[in-house]
């Protein structure tokens, strides 16, 4: 089950095992009034701590599937439904400590019906959320 915020407090995990940690995922619930193509997610920028991980560097993994931030623009078969969470796999050599973490998104969307002064369009969400390992 999803939580109502777009950030979700439960997969927030580091990548790798303990003596060899390559980043952080961060699980984002679908924060649109319905599905997308992944082509209109323009990305999404991670703040931890006040630390900025940038759109283009992030990897996006839907289900089986992981995209770069070029590879988002081209994909125009895969759909982030709502009801779902796509997880952000950020590249943080030694990840993140064990603990509680101020954590602020910015996602970035197409619709491809706003005028185009209006796009994207930007969700923001800031919450803590503890990670545990």
């Amino acid at each position: 089950m999803l939580e109502h915020t777009p950030i979700q407090s439960s997969g927030f995990s580091n990548i790798g095992p303990d003596e060899d940690r390559t980043g952080f995922c961060l699980r984002i619930r679908q924060p649109n009034y319905r599905g997308l193509r992944m082509s209109l997610v323009e990305g999404i920028k991670v703040v931890v701590d006040e630390i900025e991980y940038p759109a283009a560097t992030n990897l996006y993994r839907l289900g089986e599937r992981t995209y770069t931030f070029d590879e988002l623009d081209a994909e125009t078969q895969a759909r982030w439904p709502v009801g779902t969470a796509i997880e952000v796999l950020v590249d943080k050599p030694g990840g993140l400590d064990v603990g509680v973490h101020l954590v602020e998104i910015e996602v970035l969307l197409r619709h491809p019906y706003f005028p185009p002064q209006f796009r994207p369009a930007p969700v923001h969400d800031r919450r803590h959320i503890t990670i545990i390992r």
